[in-house]
């Protein structure tokens, strides 16, 4: 059968912004039906069992995470929606809160009924004012039709949802730095634990999840655990820590495509299906040299189709769920957004605009990162200025590996995200590196692969 697209049915409706338009496609029943007939234990159970991961970047369960709360905590407890979207290249939340926005306000509505919370802070980035708009418009239409507020319905259940716009500063994805931000402070991330559910916003329990996944929690209330089961990746038994990748996926396409988009599949498409059935192919017929599977932070797969592995395929056949990318030396799917780099343009140019990029968005905090990201920059920068040297591949090796929270050397995972497309990019790339050092030539900075500012 065909896949039907569910998280994006709405957003081509004339009126799939308004409440009218909503409620006649069946919208707010479900959080109504919730009220009325379960628990909120119950619908925490439901989203646990169902299998569905945090579509934010790191592919925690979701469920899993609401049961971390303390147990009869007398509150107040906050749901945080992180709405910040600033990895490169990452459009996937903006189409939800631009097109649909009631479909995200209703998922908020029932993961904050599920958790006891009376207060959601809907976490958003300055740069997307269209979706601030919209999601203001569509909170204003919910208080006046009784959907937020005190007494819902007669449920005795209240909810008020405030919308904070951030400065545009990519920390403020990581979730504590973004609670720091909504608390009015520098956005620092926090070290842990104690953990957000613990003591999060205003040093209470919060949790912090994403657009897409709340679309996906309103859907999985109205649908059911087998339909969102019925998609996907089932967990690998040889992988006892593989918690499945079920349900559809939001996936955006952009860099040197043709048609830049973004499409929701089951979970572990491929690369290859992405780019040539869905992006139209690689742009004025040249061939694809490398992609980002999963923003810039995920590193890069390398489209050698000649280069196959054990299974007789390429990393350009590598499926995009929670552990396809992990199984090429990639840090994981991120936010499933494929960056396309064509065969005409320089590694070298690519990754100097990457380290440029993560350089400028280290909060400092961490002298690792802060120090770490500059000296990759400056090296990346000697490269493309022909003047680099052998042993500076080396050098950006070494320090991409040992900065990050995963050798234990920094508070929040950015430098783990600024070092692997350093360490991907030269590791597969080599070749390509050690001929620029070799020609001494100065490279010619690509603009036509704006990553750094691809919203």
């Amino acid at each position: 059968m065909p896949f039907e697209p569910i998280l994006l049915a709405r957003i081509n409706k004339p009126n799939s912004i308004q409440l009218n338009g909503y409620r006649a496609d069946g919208g707010y029943a479900t959080f109504e039906r919730a009220l009325r007939e379960k628990q909120p234990l119950e619908v925490v159970t439901q989203v646990k069992d169902s299998g569905l991961r945090g579509r934010g970047g790191a592919g925690f369960p979701t469920g899993l995470k609401w049961t971390f709360l303390p147990k009869d905590h007398p509150g107040p407890i906050y749901l945080c929606i992180n709405a910040d979207e600033s990895e490169p290249c990452t459009y996937n939340n903006r189409i939800l809160m631009e097109k649909d926005p009631h479909q995200v306000l209703e998922g908020i509505m029932i993961s904050s009924y599920a958790i006891r919370s009376e207060c959601a802070y809907f976490y958003i980035r300055y740069e997307y004012g269209d979706a601030y708009r919209n999601l203001q418009a569509a909170i204003d239409e919910c208080y006046a039709a009784g959907l937020l507020g005190k007494n819902i319905h007669g449920s005795g259940f209240n909810l008020d949802i405030y919308i904070h716009r951030g400065a545009g500063a990519y920390i403020c994805g990581e979730e504590t730095g973004l609670i720091e931000s909504i608390e009015g402070k520098r956005a620092w991330p926090r070290i842990k634990p104690p953990f957000p559910a613990i003591e999060g916003a205003f040093r209470k329990p919060t949790i912090v999840n994403n657009v897409e996944t709340m679309a996906c929690v309103t859907q999985i209330l109205r649908r059911g655990n087998d339909w969102f089961k019925s998609m996907g990746v089932p967990p690998d038994p040889k992988n006892p820590r593989d918690a499945g990748s079920y349900g559809p996926k939001l996936y955006t396409i952009a860099g040197h495509v043709n048609e830049p988009k973004c499409v929701e599949l089951p979970m572990g498409v491929t690369i290859r299906e992405l780019v040539e059935k869905h992006g139209g192919g690689v742009w004025k017929g040249r061939k694809a040299k490398s992609v980002n599977p999963g923003g810039l932070s995920m590193g890069f797969a390398k489209c050698d189709l000649a280069l196959k592995g054990e299974d007789g395929k390429t990393e350009y056949d590598i499926p995009l769920d929670f552990n396809g990318p992990g199984k090429i030396g990639c840090l994981g799917l991120g936010t499933a957004a494929i960056t396309v780099i064509d065969d005409q343009t320089s590694m070298v140019d690519v990754l100097h605009n990457v380290c440029q990029f993560f350089s400028h968005e280290s909060c400092g905090q961490c002298t690792p990162c802060r120090e770490g990201t500059g000296w990759m920059l400056k090296i990346t920068d000697r490269l493309r200025r022909g003047q680099g040297r052998r042993e500076d591949l080396d050098v950006l090796v070494d320090v991409a590996d040992r900065i990050g929270m995963m050798p234990g050397t920094t508070i929040c995972g950015l430098a783990d995200g600024a070092g692997w497309p350093v360490k991907t990019a030269i590791r597969k790339f080599r070749q390509e590196f050690e001929d620029v050092i070799r020609s001494g030539a100065k490279s010619v900075h690509s603009k036509s692969l704006q990553l750094v500012d691809a919203h």
